[in-house]
């Protein structure tokens, strides 16, 4: 039996993947019997070879292939499936662990029952830290930032840019990069909502276990190393459609089919403009011509989403 379960979903991930799991089975050896891994890769129907000769753990990588996308949210649910631990971490390929960040983080979550969630302090490739820590979007501050107005700083931006995430504290969500829940809460939970393709489906679930009494801490003293967006470089366009796509399917889920449709407007009608106008300020037309891509994938995908909108779904 492990002591905790670690859900990796996997898209065309090249070498990120192996040097993630290079880095958890140095991290296995190192915590020996105190922390008992079991690891399963979920690949997402990728095309690279990336989820082929993998580096062997004493407990996996388990690889389970989709033979599809199926989008985070569909592959993480399957990936925790796969498991009986305690606890699951989903961890971004693009990541770097030791025994050190996931000890700290399992004993962060399980030494307060209250404690449904936990996230780690995030360095990136440079030495910098990184902000992972978000607020809650509200119906005015989703809004306001389709319209850029946090770049004004007339609305809160999502993520707690202003803290230096050196301290540990509860917030309203961590980043799906790395997140450590308690199994029998994410079953409470149903785990992440799969009409969320990539994308809010952290947001979303921090959000859903605050509302079931369970706290959502950042804890600094679990350090990894993030690479950030290590997979969806490859796919500009799509991503940008997604993270469009998946916050007017938050909006309507949380704050009313109301806010979703105008969210919706905003993001056809002024955020894809603006977007063009920094790329030509920026003389970049590849810029211009994702964004265009992105634009007319959401305005495709409009019909759909207004069937998904009208309201949320009971427990989800």
């Amino acid at each position: 039996m492990s002591d905790l379960d670690i859900v990796i979903v996997n898209w065309n991930g090249g070498g990120l993947v192996r040097a993630c799991l290079a880095s958890l089975a140095a991290a296995e050896a190192e915590l020996g019997d105190a922390l008992a891994l079991h690891v399963v890769v979920v690949d997402n129907g990728s095309t690279d070879g990336s989820a082929d000769g993998l580096p062997a753990l004493a407990h996996g990588p388990r690889v389970v292939r989709a033979g599809a996308n199926l989008g985070f949210a569909r592959a993480c649910n399957r990936g925790a499936a796969e498991g009986r631990a305690g606890a699951i971490l989903f961890l971004n390929p693009d990541t770097r662990v030791t025994a050190e960040s996931l000890r700290t983080a399992y004993a962060a979550l399980m030494a307060d029952p209250a404690t449904g969630i936990v996230g780690a302090r995030q360095v990136a490739a440079d030495g910098n830290v990184e902000r992972s820590c978000a607020r809650a979007p509200t119906a005015s501050s989703l809004l306001g930032q389709a319209l850029l107005l946090d770049r004004l700083g007339l609305v809160p931006t999502h993520f707690m840019t202003e803290w230096d995430h050196l301290e540990d504290r509860a917030v309203d969500q961590v980043m799906g990069a790395f997140l450590m829940i308690r199994r029998d809460l994410f079953a409470r939970l149903a785990g992440f909502d799969p009409r969320f393709f990539v994308y809010y489906e952290d947001v979303d679930l921090c959000l859903r276990a605050r509302q079931a009494g369970f706290a959502v801490r950042h804890v600094a003293g679990a350090v990894i190393r993030h690479e950030g967006q290590g997979t969806t470089r490859q796919a500009r366009a799509h991503r940008l459609f997604y993270i469009l796509r998946s916050g007017v399917l938050y909006a309507g889920k949380h704050h009313g089919r109301a806010t979703a449709l105008a969210l919706l407007a905003l993001s056809l009608l002024a955020q894809v403009p603006m977007r063009l106008a920094l790329a030509a300020l920026r003389r970049s037309p590849r810029e211009a011509a994702e964004v265009l891509r992105a634009g007319a994938l959401l305005a495709g995908a409009a019909p759909g989403l207004l069937r998904v909108i009208p309201g949320a779904v009971p427990g989800r």
